[in-house]
């Protein structure tokens, strides 16, 4: 409020009570329960720290710590976050064992190729099944 109040010309005190006055008015409507049958997407993301106590020297030759994020996949908003783990481990290792498998109990889940390991994970295919090519495989 010290630093809001200058801008404005007022001091901080002023600042305050509008800000408590008026903050209520410019809340957001709080958000409706999603639906728990929505399909939830899921990936891992490297995030660079100094922290070397979890960190691991990774891909990208400098510490980091992978981080798995889901979302909706109609709002895309975040629907969960894991406790991050040494950036070396590949995202089906940090999928299983950072605890997001819980958090999304009952989601359908869908993800890249790097989640192979994964049987609940829904993995979308490049190459869909045809008549002519019922493997879907490339030829």
């Amino acid at each position: 409020m010290r630093q809001i109040g200058p801008l404005f010309g007022v001091s901080h005190s002023a600042a305050h009570q509008v800000i408590d006055t008026l903050g209520p008015l410019l809340a957001l409507t709080p958000a409706r329960r999603q639906r728990i049958d929505q399909i939830t997407i899921v990936d891992g993301t490297l995030i660079s720290t100094r922290d070397h106590r979890l960190a691991a020297p990774s891909k990208n030759y400098r510490y980091s710590t992978n981080l798995q994020v889901a979302i909706d996949a109609y709002t895309r908003l975040v629907v969960a976050l894991d406790d991050p783990q040494p950036g070396n481990r590949n995202d089906t290792i940090v999928y299983r064992t950072s605890g997001i498998t819980q958090k999304l109990t009952g989601r359908p889940v869908m993800a890249d190729r790097a989640y192979r390991g994964n049987p609940e994970v829904i993995i979308p295919t490049a190459n869909p099944p045809t008549a002519a090519n019922p493997s879907g495989k490339r030829t």
